[in-house]
This record gives structure tokens, C-alpha cells and sequence, in this order.
């Protein structure tokens, strides 16, 4: 049975360990430039900085997703706050450049804790009534997290140095990992029914998930999605004069925040999570094309972030609306890590190639890519489910 009430100081709290995961790609995307000073010479190579965090998720985000549903959340998110601050602190170091990508490697498992564990719960605790704001809540994360790197980052990089940063993270994820060890019930949430853990039902699990329409869908949408946010938030702002890279990487993901919070939460009210997401990603490739003919335009890259605030939100809206047995939504989640990494992964290693093959045109491919592929997956899939509740 739904709680009847929600406890909002353990949704923030929950939500402020969703900024910290989020904050383990904002601290290298953000700070790109810089640490190319740091690690010069390994070109195209030097975006595995910022996509190496995602292998973990791609491998194991639906298995992740399956320990969650069988072992609860208390242990798995105070490992990952711990283990992410432990290795934040060995980056501050700044190590040499096979080291740094092994600790980017191993934090992909403090990233997929968090982020499979975390909306879950949320989902879990919310009553009906708060649900959609809540996970609206949720699917800031990203943004938020970018929004305040940019805000607090850039500053605190050009007086400190990069490694300022670094500790600075590894401070926050403590702390949140303090607040959770103390406001965690010790008794788990229930998630759902207890599967086994063999290569059979993992791969079992895979082929259920994937082939159903209500499961996969939050996912196979947010794979687009995760292809161009972090690589553009990443790219855009080095293409601007740089006397607008500050504002623009602060303001991209705020755009997003307020779309998602403001418009996505009054239109979740009208219309259903899908066609929200819809609605974004036709939004977001209109805008892609007003960066034809090239232009460098920081207006332009805002409005952008502004419209796929309506897929980051109603993304993680559409689980459990889609999806209302417990064990259902774990595996969804488990999904988006999935989707999301691969997303994340492959997204800032391809925009490069693309732009030095292609140069601005290779920007506006890869978003009209993005985007036609995003609307296209939905509408497909809303379809096979409106068939399946005909039969």
C-alpha cells in the first residue's frame, strides 16, 4: 500500500545524493579544458576522462537494479557516497593519466549505486499525490548538479587550482553519506519479490526488461537523451568567446532545472509523462537547427537545455507511472543506469570525432540524431503498449 504522507527531508536528502553522483561527471566535464592542461598530448583519448565513469553503469546497471530489488538501499548508497569521496580524494592528487582513468573506471560503481538506488526509493516512499514532483525532483539531478559546478566550481578552479574541486566533492558525498547513515530506516523498504543472482536470470532479467514497452520505455528515451546532455554541456561552452563560457555552462543546466520544475511539473498535470517527453525532444530538435548556419551562440545552447528539461523530468516521472509493481520500477531504473551510461559513455567521444571529421555540421547531426531517434523510440513504444492493452 502507498504512504499517505511523504518524508520531503529524506526526498532532499536522497535528491542531494543524486547531485553528488551527478557531480562525479561535473567535475571533469566542467573542467574539461583544464585538465587537458594537466594531461596534455592524449587527444581524443582525454574524453575517456569524462565517459570512463559510465563503463561500470553499461555492464551492470540492470544487475545493479536486481541487487537493489533483492538487498534494499541502506548499505548499497553508503558504500557508494563512501567509496566516490575516498576516490574524489585520490583524483585531487591529480595522478598520472592511466591512474586517473582506473579511479574514473571503479567510481562507475558509486555512480550506479546511487543513481539506481536513490529514484527507486524515492519512488517508493512518495505518496501518490507527490510522486510526480518528486521524481520531477529527481530528474534534476544532472542539471542541478552542472548548474552549481558552474556557479561555485569556476570560481573556486581559478583561485585553488582543479584539485579544489575534487575535494570539494569528496567532502559533499561524506557528508551526505553522514546525513543518510542517520536518517535511513535500518529496516529496509521492501522492493519487491527476491530473484537469483545467476548468469541465467541476469540475462533472463535483460531479455524481460528490454522486450517490454512499459519497462524499457523511461530508458531507451533516455539513452538519447543522455548522448547529447553531458557531451554538449561539455563541447558548447568551449565553441563560445571566452567571455561567456562561465555563464553559459552556469546557465545550460539551470534552463533545464526551471523548464523541468516549472512548465514539466504543470504539464505532468495535463498530459502523460511520454507525451512530455515527446514534446521535449521535438522542441530540442528544432533548436538544434538554429545552430544553423554556424553561429556560436550562447542564447541558442540555453534555449536548447531549456526544452530537454521536459525529458529530464518527465523521464524518471514516466517509471512509475508505467511501471507500478515495485520490482518493475527497479528494474526500469536499473535500465536508465544502463541507457544512461551508455549514453554518457559513448556521447563526448563521438561529438569530438564528429566535430573534427564534420566540424559544425558534425554538431547539428549528432543532435538531430539525438533527438528524431528520442521522439521516434517513444511513439514506437507507446504504440506496442496501446496494443498490448487492447489484446
Amino acid at each position: 500500500m502507498p504512504p499517505t504522507r511523504t518524508p520531503y527531508a529524506l526526498v532532499l536528502v536522497l535528491w542531494l545524493a543524486g547531485l553528488c553522483a551527478a557531480g562525479q561527471f561535473a567535475k571533469v566535464s566542467l573542467f574539461f579544458p583544464e585538465l587537458l592542461t594537466v594531461y596534455p598530448g592524449h587527444g581524443t583519448a582525454a574524453g575517456f576522462l569524462v565517459t570512463l565513469i559510465s563503463l561500470m553503469g553499461v555492464v551492470l546497471g540492470l544487475f545493479a537494479g536486481m541487487l537493489i530489488a533483492r538487498f534494499g538501499f541502506r548499505k548499497p548508497l553508503l558504500i557508494a557516497l563512501v567509496l566516490g569521496s575516498a576516490l574524489s580524494a585520490m583524483q585531487a592528487t591529480l595522478p598520472a593519466f592511466p591512474l586517473m582513468l582506473a579511479t574514473r573506471f571503479v567510481e562507475g560503481l558509486s555512480h550506479l549505486a546511487i543513481v539506481v538506488a536513490a529514484p527507486t526509493l524515492i519512488a517508493r516512499i512518495s505518496s501518490e499525490a507527490d510522486r510526480p514532483i518528486a521524481m520531477t525532483l529527481w530528474g534534476t539531478f544532472f542539471g542541478v548538479a552542472f548548474a552549481v559546478m558552474g556557479l561555485l566550481g569556476l570560481p573556486l578552479v581559478k583561485a585553488y587550482g582543479v584539485s579544489a574541486i575534487f575535494l570539494a566533492h569528496a567532502a559533499a558525498m561524506l557528508m551526505v553519506a553522514v546525513a543518510l547513515f542517520l536518517m535511513l530506516p535500518r529496516a529496509e523498504v521492501q522492493v519487491g519479490a527476491i530473484s537469483g543472482l545467476s548468469f541465467g536470470e541476469v540475462a533472463a532479467r535483460h531479455v524481460e526488461t528490454y522486450r517490454s514497452p512499459f519497462i524499457a520505455a523511461p530508458a531507451l528515451g533516455w539513452l538519447f537523451y543522455t548522448l547529447s546532455f553531458v557531451s554538449l554541456l561539455t563541447i558548447i561552452p568551449g565553441l563560445l568567446p571566452e567571455s561567456q563560457r562561465s555563464f553559459t555552462s552556469t546557465v545550460m543546466p539551470i534552463a533545464g532545472i526551471v523548464t523541468s520544475m516549472v512548465i514539466g511539473v504543470a504539464l505532468l498535470r495535463r498530459f502523460t509523462a511520454v507525451q512530455v517527453i515527446k514534446l521535449g525532444f521535438l522542441l530540442s530538435g528544432i533548436c538544434i537547427l538554429l545552430f544553423w548556419p554556424p553561429k556560436n551562440s550562447a542564447w541558442v545552447a540555453i534555449a536548447l537545455f531549456a526544452v530537454l528539461g521536459l525529458v529530464q523530468g518527465a523521464s524518471f516521472a514516466a517509471v512509475p507511472e508505467l511501471n507500478k509493481d515495485a520490482r518493475a520500477q527497479a528494474y526500469a531504473n536499473g535500465a536508465m543506469a544502463q541507457m544512461g551510461n551508455l549514453g554518457n559513455l559513448t556521447g563526448t567521444v563521438v561529438l569530438l570525432w564528429l566535430l573534427d571529421v564534420a566540424d559544425h555540421t558534425g554538431l547539428i547531426m549528432f543532435g538531430i540524431f539525438c533527438y528524431v531517434n528520442g521522439f521516434a523510440v517513444h511513439q514506437w513504444l507507446e504504440r506496442r503498449r496501446s496494443t498490448l492493452r487492447r489484446q
